[in-house]
């Protein structure tokens, strides 16, 4: 077994996700040695990363760095070959969710095409603010129908909670066994969240082009940023750690900016 296997099941103990797990293998299998690669290798392995958008980069650098941070805290190498690298600076752009008659047109498109699991995939990120990994593998023994909430694993496999809306519960039924999975409406069927958001990445593109599946859970948190005001529970509700990425898209959800254009033209 080599020190590579070591890191990656010690990130399955630690419950990353299979995605990330999967990034980390990528990115370490571009080095032919990476618990050995000498500081010039890893700096021009980033040289050759300089074709890739600010945020690929970004995410790139961020897995290497952890294979590092966990070499040097387990005694695999004495030092962090990356500690020269400065990290992209990735543009800052407000978040675009997904328009009002842009998703219905989308559920309109899986009705026309009968895709009945992508309408579900849809409805879980526009009502329910799942990550597409939330949505792909829950099952309806998280749907609690007393208490109107889902209950699932999210990011880094922590359990969390989000409110099953009368809207998003019509959306998924009528499914009610416990291991039948949501989307698909079988048991112990599921779509890897890989697939799962290129179908639905396609037929979000086919209604306009650049919709994608985090456009979805984009509009759930602009849409109750703005009903409710409440950036500290709207990030909780979505799994963030930190609420600073929802002051972001509470900057979309600012009325006042709707207030001072209509004051400025009178």
């Amino acid at each position: 077994m080599t020190e590579v296997d070591d890191f990656i099941h010690w990130a399955e103990r630690i419950r990353r996700s299979r995605h990330t797990i999967a990034r980390y293998k990528a990115v370490l299998s571009q080095f032919p040695d990476p618990p050995r690669a000498t500081r010039d290798e890893v700096e021009a392995w980033w040289e050759t990363r300089a074709h890739l958008a600010p945020a690929s980069q970004e995410n790139e650098l961020a897995c290497l760095r952890t294979f590092y941070k966990w070499a040097t805290r387990f005694d695999v190498r004495p030092d962090d070959p990356t500690r020269r690298i400065d990290a992209p600076k990735v543009d800052n752009a407000y978040p675009r969710p997904i328009g009002r008659s842009e998703l219905a047109r989308a559920l309109e498109v899986c009705d026309e095409r009968g895709a009945a699991d992508l309408r579900r995939a849809v409805a879980l990120g526009a009502y329910g603010g799942l990550r597409v990994s939330e949505a792909a593998a829950l099952t309806w023994k998280g749907v609690d129908l007393e208490k109107r909430m889902l209950r699932f694993r999210g990011k880094g496999s922590k359990e969390r909670l989000s409110a099953l809306s009368p809207r998003l519960l019509d959306e998924i039924l009528p499914d009610l066994e416990p291991d039948v999975n949501v989307i698909t409406g079988l048991k112990g069927k599921e779509y890897s969240a890989d697939t799962l958001q290129r179908r639905v990445n396609r037929l979000l593109g086919s209604v306009t082009e650049g919709l994608t599946f985090h456009k979805l859970r984009a509009r759930y948190v602009t849409q109750a940023i703005a009903d409710t005001g409440d950036i500290f529970n709207v990030a909780k509700a979505v799994g963030w750690a930190s609420i600073e990425t929802a002051q972001h898209y509470a900057e979309v959800s600012n009325d006042a900016l709707h207030r001072i254009a209509a004051a400025a033209s009178r």
